[in-house]
């Protein structure tokens, strides 16, 4: 694409008032043109940590996902975080990134009364969408490992016991 601009150029008070009027004024065309984005120079680089927090926080949105990671790898992760290490912002999920490929494995604990394939599915697909739209790679694979259902105790564990051992409440 290339702008054209008029310029008129004038006769400078240097030159004689014969010069000028001899020669008249002058046009002229200049071209301009637009760089195109891929001139630009410089490199972009995506790291394997910041494509796992977009798959993370997709995966996290899908209604069902109690949390990322299994139990056991969290508790761990709240240990360390309270005695001052750093913890790991995209806890659950591993991503192998490449040139212009990505692939995700998550590892999740589902909520109770989800139909885990739907689940998996729907987790799946916001991934695949979120990663692809916001980091322009492609993804060839989320994995997905359901590891744990959290269940929700409708009353405090104390009293279930109490309760079933015929004990009434103090």
């Amino acid at each position: 694409m290339s702008i054209t601009f008029g310029c008129r150029l004038v006769a400078y008070a240097e030159h004689d008032e014969a010069s000028a009027e001899r020669t008249g004024p002058m046009d002229h065309e200049l071209s301009v043109h637009s760089l195109p984005e891929t001139e630009a120079s410089g490199t972009t680089r995506i790291t394997d940590l910041a494509v796992a927090k977009v798959a993370a926080a997709a995966a996290r949105g899908i209604p069902g996902v109690h949390s990322l990671g299994l139990g056991t790898s969290r508790a761990f992760g709240a240990l360390r975080g309270a005695v001052g290490s750093a913890t790991e912002p995209a806890h659950g999920v591993s991503v192998e990134v490449g040139s212009r490929q990505v692939a995700i494995d998550l590892v999740l604990t589902a909520t109770f009364g989800y139909r885990l394939h739907d689940l998996a599915t729907a987790v799946r697909e916001a991934v695949f969408r979120a990663v692809q739209d916001l980091t322009d790679f492609e993804v060839i694979e989320v994995n997905i490992e359901i590891g744990d259902v959290h269940i929700f105790a409708s009353e405090p564990v104390s009293e279930k016991r109490r309760n079933s051992a015929g004990e009434g409440p103090a």
